[in-house]
């Protein structure tokens, strides 16, 4: 193959891959998710990465005993780091189809998560 047009097709590749992480970075950036304990006391939001955004907590928690509070917060937040790495790995895979890179990215997930 002639080196010019090696190099050109080349450089299409890697613009497209960067064109494609900068787009799977945004889509990212928009992940989040919340969720609710059963009867409605918590509402826990994460980010794609699990991290803590926000809790909110109804009248009907105050009438819980601390305890108990503290594990249905812990609960609600587990359920919404599932929910946002199941959006996570549907971003991941949207760009990286079923591939050793999205492999990586998702071996922490949960398996229940991973298709």
């Amino acid at each position: 193959m002639d080196p010019a047009r090696w190099l050109a097709e080349y450089r299409d590749r890697l613009e497209r891959a960067s064109y494609g992480a900068r787009q799977a970075r945004e889509s990212l950036r928009e992940v989040e998710a919340t969720a609710a304990s059963p009867r409605g006391e918590v509402a826990v939001t994460v980010n794609a990465a699990g991290a803590l955004q926000a809790v909110k907590l109804t009248p009907l928690a105050r009438r819980m005993e601390a305890e108990v509070l503290a594990a249905l917060i812990v609960d609600t937040a587990r359920e919404a780091q599932r929910l946002a790495a199941t959006r996570m790995t549907e971003v991941m895979a949207g760009y990286l189809g079923d591939s050793p890179a999205l492999t990586q990215i998702t071996q922490h997930v949960p398996p229940e998560v991973v298709r």
